[in-house]
């Protein structure tokens, strides 16, 4: 129904910069948050930032002031710029949809997509 393709993973220097995309596809009416977890192994997924239909953000501490999440509501595309790459963000990256309304449908439902591997290494 929904599909959720990442992309702008990598390795990456430690101080260096990446931009994460992540495109929702399907018969979307509206999504109403969208944003980007993190998971490495051995740990629960985490939220790294999220952003409503209305422009309103969280940021998970660690990195605020480095990372910036945007969005284009009319392509359903979310991005996530990161500045200031530490080791400690090397991670499997998700996009996330949430409370997305599909058309023909009332109940909103919830995506992931498949993940993007980031590491920060020199």
């Amino acid at each position: 129904q929904v599909q959720l393709v990442e992309s702008g993973g990598g390795l990456v220097q430690p101080g260096g910069s990446l931009r994460l995309s992540c495109a929702a596809s399907g018969r979307i009416f509206s999504t109403n948050v969208m944003g980007w977890y993190r998971q490495t192994p051995g740990k629960q997924r985490e939220l790294v930032a999220r952003i409503t239909s209305t422009g309103n953000t969280n940021y998970a501490d660690s990195v605020k002031d480095r990372f910036t999440i945007s969005r284009d509501i009319a392509s359903n595309t979310v991005y996530l710029h990161m500045n200031s790459l530490k080791p400690e963000d090397t991670a499997v990256y998700y996009c996330n949809a949430n409370q997305v309304f599909l058309y023909g449908s009332s109940a909103s439902k919830n995506y992931w997509g498949q993940g993007t591997q980031v590491t920060v290494s020199s």
